[in-house]
């Protein structure tokens, strides 16, 4: 489990499949994860979150995340192309971003890494395995990979207001 010291750990999830998104969104909570997990069924939302455009203008609704999970078939923005832009912008390209996808093409590979991904994980189908590889990439991601510091000046949510860690964007 990772140990929640300091700021707020935030995860964005870039999930159109409500199904793999309830498994992703319960298996972090269930093990501690993260203290915030933002949800975006669709390629453009992540994007507009990440570059803090229209309702996500102000930082403390759509703060720099810890750790971006992508899925690669979305709506509106494919997942590469979220990608791809994430690390081609100086200020997040620094920030790890895991495909978790259920394919398993050599070629999505291969542009993945390509396009810089930190990690390409396939999702298992069987639940427990699901469930025992969200607690591993966040244990991982979060809480033994080392970053840079990062100072947004940001005002992250209230832990103690929030109704629920997981936030739909």
């Amino acid at each position: 489990m990772v140990k929640l010291v300091g700021e707020p750990l935030v995860i964005l999830l870039v999930e159109d499949n409500d199904d793999h998104a309830e498994l992703v969104l319960r298996s972090m909570k269930e093990h501690r994860v993260a203290n915030i997990i933002y949800h975006a069924n669709d390629g453009e939302k992540a994007l507009d979150f990440l570059f803090h455009r229209g309702k996500y203008e102000v930082m403390k609704t759509s703060p720099r995340p810890n750790l971006i999970l992508l899925d690669l078939r979305l709506p509106k923005v494919d997942g590469l192309d979220v990608l791809k832009t994430v690390k081609e912008t100086p200020h997040l390209m620094q920030i790890p971003v895991v495909i978790l996808t259920s394919s398993e093409a050599e070629k999505d590979i291969a542009r993945a890494f390509e396009y810089h991904a930190n990690s390409y994980v396939v999702k298992p189908l069987e639940f427990k395995k699901f469930t025992q590889l969200m607690q591993e990439i966040g244990s991982y991601w979060l809480g033994w990979n080392m970053v840079p510091v990062y100072d947004s000046n940001k005002e992250l949510p209230s832990l103690e207001t929030m109704e629920s860690p997981v936030i739909p964007l």
